[in-house]
């Protein structure tokens, strides 16, 4: 029984030596998120180029709600967060913000994207943020999901490298027997 209760005593301190490292870890990421997420950022730029989409810019829509006429800014992006939108843009008081995002673009640069809607045309307020900004409007969202995206893209990397491969030695070894 003694050995029992020895083993126990020791799990429990490995779990408070692990809490404690845990503690200092997360101490130290939180006092170097902006660097964190800035050196994430630049590490994504290729990816970004890859898989980003170019969002809506301004577009008129129709009595069905359809958008036509529509522009797209040049730059590719990835949606990173998604806060409460604030009540007006910066660019235009007499605008109302309908939805409020955090980017991330090819060139590495964070931006914030406020929609505005009315019955005729949806239109955007596109700002450069700066790293600190990003963290205090957006929280850890951005840096999760920027991870999210490079775990998957590489996920998807991995899959396309195996299927590329299995057609190559399909190939090869159908030219070898011919």
């Amino acid at each position: 029984m003694d050995e029992i209760e020895t083993g126990f005593s020791k799990i429990i301190k490995k779990i408070e030596e692990g809490k404690d490292k845990i503690t200092g870890t997360s101490d130290l990421i939180k006092a170097n998120d902006a660097m964190l997420l800035e050196r994430m950022a630049e590490k994504a730029i290729p990816v970004v180029k890859s898989i980003g989409i170019t969002l809506l810019q301004k577009g008129k829509q129709d009595t069905k709600g359809e958008l036509y006429d529509t522009r797209y800014y040049e730059k590719k992006m990835i949606i990173l967060g998604k806060t409460d939108p604030v009540q007006f843009r910066p660019d235009n008081p007499a605008k109302k913000v309908t939805d409020q995002f955090c980017l991330l673009s090819e060139e590495g640069k964070f931006y914030e994207i406020m929609y505005s809607s009315d019955e005729l045309v949806t239109d955007s307020y596109l700002n450069v943020l700066d790293v600190k900004t990003v963290l205090e409007l957006y929280g850890y969202d951005p840096i999760y999901m920027l991870y999210k995206a490079m775990h998957d893209y590489l996920k998807g990397e991995e899959a396309l490298i195996a299927a590329l491969d299995a057609t190559l030695a399909f190939i090869f070894a159908e030219k070898q027997q011919s």
